[in-house]
């Protein structure tokens, strides 16, 4: 596992635990199961992605924060508020499960409407949550049809809308782009946005790595039960010291580019890209290698077309902790 103090972590220490979502060595056991362990963080409101493969331990950190299982040992707060008290916690929090269910018959109005009722709001206040909760996730016109005729992605919209309606402060979101087009996912990802900017938590588990490094304030990265490590994207990549920061440069003489900078302690290999007006260049220090760059340029006059990162990403991250701490399961 990855030590790191992250910006969350500088962020955590500022704000109260009236605010915050504590695991304080928080483990989960289904028997001899492991579900996790040993799990400590302090989460800011703000967007916060769990990433991890099926089996990682994802769904278990999120029954854990919504009361839904009860931890083997260690504690959890959510907003000063124990989730053993589920009467008080969902006031407060909404959960969008993975898989959805509704009953027979029912309108996505209906979905939505009903489960206020549950929260004791007025007829006339259930209404008026509903439509704009339904407004939020786009879906007013469809909103007095059976949820049964809803396409996947409409149907994962109308559970959205019920997990926003009575306004949480707290939102746990299991795989919540599942299923949704390409439009719906962007709609979704700024909603979402406007919501952390309105000072909610989001606790959101996703596999699409690329829109979890576009949405994400910070990320968890978990795999085995365990968390390799957390914070910001860019923040978990800078840690990794030992793993050097794969970059690929387009120019004009790409070979004599190689053997200027191949010299260099920075650089740990250089090699040339299959059409040979590139080469992939791999350094364990970014800033030293661009000031590097910017010399050989300015020494030898070549012409750089482009200059990119190719795994600082957090795909990348994952997949190389993952190497390192002994693969994930499926």
């Amino acid at each position: 596992m990855m030590n790191q103090t992250s910006e969350q972590e500088s962020i955590a220490m500022n704000i109260g635990p009236d605010h915050l979502i504590i695991f304080e060595n928080v483990s989960k056991f289904y028997g001899e199961i492991l579900g996790v362990n040993r799990v400590s963080l302090s989460i800011a409101p703000g967007i916060t992605s769990l990433v991890g493969p099926n089996g990682s331990g994802k769904t278990t950190l999120m029954n854990l924060m919504t009361g839904l299982i009860q931890p083997t040992r260690g504690r959890i707060s959510i907003l000063g508020i124990s989730p053993g008290d589920p009467q008080t916690l969902f006031r407060r929090l909404g959960y969008c499960g993975q898989f959805d269910s509704f009953p027979k018959g029912m309108t996505g109005y209906e979905f939505v409407n009903s489960f206020l009722g549950v929260h004791g709001y007025t007829r006339k206040e259930a209404e008026e949550r509903t439509w704009k909760a339904i407004e939020r996730v786009d879906l007013i016109e469809a909103a007095n049809r059976k949820v049964a005729g809803y396409s996947k992605g409409m149907r994962q919209r109308i559970r959205l809308a019920q997990s926003i309606a009575h306004e949480p402060e707290v939102m746990v979101l299991d795989e919540p782009l599942n299923g949704l087009d390409p439009m719906a996912r962007s709609e979704t990802m700024r909603l979402f946005r406007q919501l952390a900017k309105e000072g909610l938590h989001l606790i959101i588990s996703s596999h699409i790595l690329h829109e979890v490094d576009m949405m994400s304030d910070r990320v968890v990265l978990i795999n085995n039960g365990y968390i390799l490590a957390e914070g910001g994207v860019q923040g978990v990549r800078d840690e990794m010291g030992e793993h050097p920061m794969q970059i690929m440069i387009r120019c004009d003489r790409p070979q004599e580019f190689a053997a200027k900078v191949f010299a260099s302690d920075n650089v740990v290999e250089a090699q040339l890209h299959e059409d040979k007006l590139g080469l992939f260049i791999k350094t364990r220090n970014a800033e030293a290698f661009y000031l590097l760059l910017n010399r050989v340029v300015v020494e030898s006059g070549m012409n750089i077309e482009m200059v990119t990162p190719v795994d600082d990403d957090l795909n990348a991250v994952y997949h190389y902790l993952i190497g390192s701490n002994g693969g994930g399961q499926a």
